[in-house]
């Protein structure tokens, strides 16, 4: 009978240890929470060059379920694949852990109404809802703006699209953070609600830094412009015409 493994039980070549130290060091943002039994089962079938489909299914739904973002679990996979000395996941590891990311959404334990599965973002319905809050303020229309966000920059397939969105939805999400209501639009457009005073400079920076290391590490940079299209909409003055403007900016997914 195979013995099981535990938290304290130590892979082959010391692979989840690698893996961890990999992940705490560059992109995991809580390290109490990495650990979940599913990281062996991917980890061990990583080593015995197993089909990673399953496992990584596995862990996608347990990242999901724990709370983990979308592009931070993709990162921390990357981060698996380059402990044993490649340079990118295979994309079927890539899609089935979005996959099981995305199964965990629609648990109803967990609260992600309103969350579009592969950027991790609101969705443009729930930025509509958000709108229309804001649109109740006195001074909306004089103190917001749209800014759109352009990161499209070719054709690409189901898998690398997938793989974009989730990248460029956590890079967004670290460059503006939880202060400003954002969605993705399809086809690489995004929009953020933004103050005209605020000062763009730095959260586009960090954008452009953030989308450099993410798009890198799953092969995506060549689908995605670089440096990255901004421009500024002013806000309608009903929701009703802001509404229309978004669907004016969103375009289908290439």
């Amino acid at each position: 009978m195979k013995p099981s493994i535990g938290p304290d039980t130590p892979l082959p070549d010391g692979l989840r240890d690698t893996w961890r130290q990999t992940s705490l060091a560059s992109v995991w943002l809580r390290p109490a929470d990495w650990y979940h039994p599913a990281v062996d089962g991917l980890a061990e079938a990583v080593l015995t060059g197993a089909d990673p489909v399953t496992p990584a299914h596995d862990l996608g739904r347990a990242r999901g379920i724990d709370g983990v973002g979308v592009g931070e679990a993709l990162d921390d996979l990357a981060c698996l694949y380059r402990s044993t000395g490649a340079s990118t996941p295979p994309l079927a590891a890539i899609q089935a852990l979005c996959e099981g990311w995305s199964d965990a959404q629609l648990m109803p334990f967990v609260e992600a109404s309103g969350v579009d599965p592969e950027t991790g973002l609101p969705t443009r319905e729930y930025l509509e809802v958000r709108l229309a809050e804001a649109y109740a303020a006195p001074l909306t229309v004089d103190t917001h703006h749209l800014v759109v966000i352009d990161v499209a920059a070719g054709e690409l397939s189901g898998f690398l699209r997938a793989a974009r969105s989730a990248a460029v939805g956590a890079a967004l999400a670290t460059a503006f953070g939880a202060g400003h209501p954002m969605a993705g639009l399809g086809g690489g457009t995004f929009v953020v609600l933004a103050r005209p005073d605020d000062d763009l400079t730095e959260p586009l920076a960090v954008l452009h830094d953030e989308l450099h290391r993410r798009c890198d590490d799953l092969e995506v940079r060549v689908t995605t412009r670089q440096p990255v299209r901004v421009w500024t909409h002013p806000l309608p003055a009903t929701h009703g015409e802001a509404v229309a403007l978004l669907h004016t900016l969103s375009r289908p997914d290439r």
